[in-house]
């Protein structure tokens, strides 16, 4: 279907509430899943990106890598071990990490986004301490947990017009990196950063009241019921340690957190700036 000129100038003139709404806060995106993986995708993400920075919406890419990281460990023959979700990651394993998520991956995003139109610069967790952490679990090895995040390096760009991308590797005052979960950096970063909203792109629809039916999606949740809908099984697997990081970062200031369908290309745009929305919102009280 092509739009007339009189169709696109009424796309326009309805996003407009939510561009004011927008302007000038800070929207955080933690990307990974399908969307990453897809290239259609992964153009169609760093296109809404740079639409919402350059109308004057502040973003804030974080980003996992653990299919390429998977891809690599596999190529020099080290078998991938998960404990409870998490990557035990011993010496060799940190240093790939951080070669992937830092290098390959985190300049990948930041050459796409370039060549999308917008202005990035790459980060990672020990680039100004930005993420200190310490150990997790002994049995996990190099897997941190975050004891403090100085959000100074991502407003720095953000006050020159870029787009921060920040892979999720953390380090302390000895000089140990750890390989920290990007849900948990996210929703920390945007907390710190009292963002307006945090984004996180997944591979469902968002929350359904019945796993396999997606006219069963739950559209808001406060966060004071997300415990029961845990309880009754209705949040349960993988999608609990999301959802608790949804709370932490609503805990920590973030006015509302998102989690949408990264597999549905411009999901990010449908939920910013459409009455629509898509996927399932997060806040803190009623609104």
């Amino acid at each position: 279907m092509v739009l007339s000129n009189a169709d696109r100038a009424e796309v326009l003139i309805r996003a407009l509430p939510y561009i004011q709404k927008y302007s000038n806060k800070i929207i955080v995106v933690k990307y990974g899943g399908n969307a990453m993986i897809n290239e259609d995708l992964k153009k169609a993400v760093m296109g809404d990106l740079v639409l919402l920075s350059l109308i004057g919406i502040k973003v804030v890419l974080v980003h996992g890598g653990g299919p390429e990281i998977n891809d690599m460990l596999k190529r020099v023959g080290k078998k991938s071990e998960f404990v409870n979700g998490l990557r035990v990651t011993d010496e060799e394993t940190v240093d790939i990490v951080q070669m992937v998520l830092a290098g390959k991956v985190n300049k990948s995003l930041v050459n796409l986004l370039q060549n999308t139109g917008g202005k990035a610069i790459g980060l990672c967790g020990a680039d100004g301490h930005l993420i200190e952490a310490k150990q997790l679990d002994p049995q996990l090895g190099y897997v941190g947990e975050i004891t403090k995040v100085d959000t100074t390096p991502i407003t720095d760009l953000l006050e020159k017009g870029y787009i921060p991308v920040v892979s999720t590797v953390g380090c302390d005052s000895e000089g140990n990196v750890y390989n920290i979960n990007a849900d948990t950096a996210a929703a920390r970063i945007a907390g710190e950063l009292k963002a307006e909203s945090l984004i996180s792109m997944t591979d469902i629809a968002g929350i359904l009241r019945d796993k396999d039916d997606v006219n069963t999606l739950i559209p808001k949740i406060l966060a004071s019921e997300a415990p029961q809908l845990m309880r009754e099984g209705i949040i349960s697997g993988g999608m609990i340690p999301k959802v608790e990081c949804c709370i932490e970062a609503i805990r920590r200031g973030v006015k509302k957190v998102f989690i949408i369908d990264g597999r549905v290309p411009h999901s990010i745009i449908i939920e910013t700036l459409t009455d629509e929305g898509i996927g399932t919102m997060f806040v803190g009280a009623e609104a």
